[in-house]
């Protein structure tokens, strides 16, 4: 994929352009709880969204991609951009939105980019998207954006395209580390490595091809609403609460008959949620296999039937691999309504499982579903055009 995206940019714009990854990335656990102030446990991964970028001449940016298939757009420096029918497209115009609102000087600039990330998931193909073209505009134009400002640059982005999401995408992917998953704190933004490594096991994603929008998904943005309503009826009698990281299991059972069953069920699953991933961040410090995949399975349950962002498809994997001995436990991953399953599995056993899991999905749902071996890998960087 690297070398098909410079060649296309040397070809196209017959100069030697910066080279770019900006990763995917999987979670351990802490769903939906970036956004609610709370603890994730995310890691940047192999595959990626890459970029070739240069400076040109003119006041025009030059953007073409083949992530799906081929397409061309053309940005005015000046922001002065229509909305385009093309979805990554409006993430870009967003971007450049917020930058000359932010007064950073714009030029023209030629860009190629492509990825070998699936879309739809879970594996934050929209974060790298945004995450890796403002690097690369900051690095070609000399701009010096921080990588704690290109998250939140990314961040506005997409919420401007309609997700209201968290940091935890950004983070992992502008901060992941090779063979360390991320231990961040929502609400201060400080972070630690926490190693992945767990002899004799693996990590697997199972893709249900099942492919989902949060963009356009008005579910997401929806359990997010419910939480905010369970805040504000807390902050009536304890002000200094401002989000559910602040709020206690005492807290929540004071107004359960003064606000909705699913809003209550649904700010409860975060509050189990946060203490997970503590304790998930202990079992992967001492290496205990069998408590790792307990946590998953905890947390997978939750998310179908507390939180309600699950699917037939995710639930039928997750079940499975709970008859199956090599697997010590999973859990769907990602926003919801879609994507994949992380597996935690015995290298001893990989194929054996794996084999397994695919040939009942495939007989009960009638669905081919992928497996991907990723490898926790470095977060956003420069790569070496020489290479």
């Amino acid at each position: 994929m690297v070398e098909t995206i410079k060649s296309a940019f040397k070809a196209n714009y017959n100069s030697d352009p910066l080279l770019i990854k900006a990763p995917g990335r999987l979670n351990i656990i802490g769903e939906h709880t970036d956004y609610n102030l709370g603890y994730v446990l995310p890691a940047s991964i192999n595959k990626g969204v890459y970029f070739a970028i240069q400076t040109n001449q003119s006041n025009s940016i030059h953007v073409e991609t083949f992530i799906i298939q081929p397409e061309r757009l053309i940005f005015d420096v000046e922001g002065n951009n229509r909305p385009f029918n093309s979805f990554w497209g409006n993430y870009f115009k967003s971007i450049l939105e917020i930058l000359i609102e932010r007064k950073y000087p714009l030029k023209g600039f030629d860009c190629v980019f492509g990825g070998d990330i699936p879309i739809g998931a879970g594996l934050s193909s929209s974060a790298a998207l945004c995450c890796g073209f403002i690097y690369g505009i900051s690095e070609v134009l000399d701009l010096g954006i921080s990588k704690e400002e290109i998250a939140i640059i990314a961040q506005r982005a997409e919420h401007r395209i309609g997700l209201n999401c968290g940091l935890m995408d950004q983070y992992a992917i502008l901060f992941g580390k090779k063979d360390y998953v991320l231990f961040l704190d929502c609400k201060s933004l400080k972070y630690e490595y926490v190693p992945t490594n767990i002899k004799g096991y693996s990590w697997v994603l199972i893709n249900s091809n099942i492919t989902h929008n949060l963009a356009v998904d008005e579910a997401y943005n929806e359990r997010r609403r419910s939480c905010e309503k369970v805040v504000a009826k807390v902050n009536e009698f304890r002000k200094e609460v401002k989000s559910l990281r602040d709020v206690s299991l005492a807290d929540l059972e004071r107004i359960r008959n003064v606000v909705s069953p699913v809003d209550y069920k649904r700010s409860f699953y975060v509050l189990q949620e946060n203490d997970r991933v503590l304790k998930m961040k202990t079992a992967l410090y001492k290496g205990q296999p069998e408590q790792i995949g307990k946590i998953l399975l905890e947390g997978h349950w939750a998310l179908s039937q507390e939180f309600e962002i699950s699917t037939k498809e995710l639930d039928y994997l997750v079940s499975t691999s709970e008859k199956l001995t090599g697997i010590m436990g999973a859990r769907m991953m990602g926003g919801g309504f879609g994507g994949c399953t992380i597996n935690l599995m015995k290298t001893s056993l990989l194929n054996e499982s794996i084999e397994s899991i695919l040939s009942k999905y495939k007989s009960e749902m009638g669905i081919e579903a992928e497996v991907y071996h990723l490898q926790v890998d470095e977060g956003l960087q420069l790569l070496d055009i020489s290479q």
